[in-house]
């Protein structure tokens, strides 16, 4: 492995930390609202690895949600993933299965923007250094950070309302996100039937908005696509 391709990708990586930073702070405090000591939230944080998944998860949990729908919210929230391994396994083909397991756990959005935007710049760069520098700094500090975040949370007192930090990391990251107009869509429409089947049973306003969001994101995206090949 290449050290010199390796320690590229932790200094891409290294400005994008200071968002990863509180992210997972609030994940760790987000943990110990939903009950979880320490090992409990440190072992969900290294299994799952997937900070909108993992708060959505967590919200569930701390709602006494059914254990089937923290699984399946988190599985659709984590969707993009199959489309991100779709796209960057072409450049890992010719390592062994166990490898490329070991390579995709680390996968997550910051990761594979710039391994990807990496490849195309430069043919010769040693893809899996270079993607284990970028991938492997984020997983450390997001752990770090969600252990800090489980220790503050449960030094806070309940008068400081911290639940509200989780709807507002959301936030952070939705607008951003909404680029276009099918991701616009997407975030609109699946926000709304969130916050409207808030009240449905067994806590599945959460997965019924997203998987809705997904759909209306997709149904727009395709409308937009024939509109523009009429016109042209």
């Amino acid at each position: 492995m290449d050290r010199d391709d390796f320690l590229r990708g932790v200094r891409d990586v290294s400005p994008l930390l200071l968002g990863i930073l509180p992210f997972g702070l609030v994940a760790g405090i987000a943990a110990a609202n939903a009950g979880l000591d320490l090992s409990q939230a440190l072992g969900m944080s290294v299994l799952v690895f997937a900070g909108a998944s993992q708060l959505a998860a967590l919200d569930l949990i701390g709602r006494d949600a059914p254990l089937t729908v923290v699984f399946v919210t988190a599985v659709v929230i984590n969707l993009r993933m199959l489309m991100y391994s779709a796209s960057i396994a072409p450049h890992f083909r010719r390592f062994a299965g166990r490898v490329k397991a070991g390579l995709a756990y680390l996968l997550t959005d910051q990761a594979y923007a710039l391994s990807i935007a990496s490849y195309r710049s430069e043919e010769s760069v040693d893809r899996v250094a270079y993607y284990l520098g970028a991938a492997a700094t984020l997983w450390v500090v997001w752990q770090i950070a969600t252990v800090a975040g489980v220790l503050l949370g449960t030094g806070v007192p309940d008068a400081w309302g911290l639940e509200f930090a989780v709807p507002l990391v959301f936030l952070a990251l939705l607008v951003p996100a909404m680029e276009d107009g099918p991701t616009t869509v997407a975030g609109v429409v699946g926000g709304t039937v969130a916050v409207v089947g808030a009240g449905l049973p067994l806590n599945l306003g959460l997965l019924v908005g997203a998987s809705v969001g997904i759909a209306a994101g997709l149904a727009s995206e395709r409308v937009l696509d024939v509109e523009v090949s009429r016109g042209h």
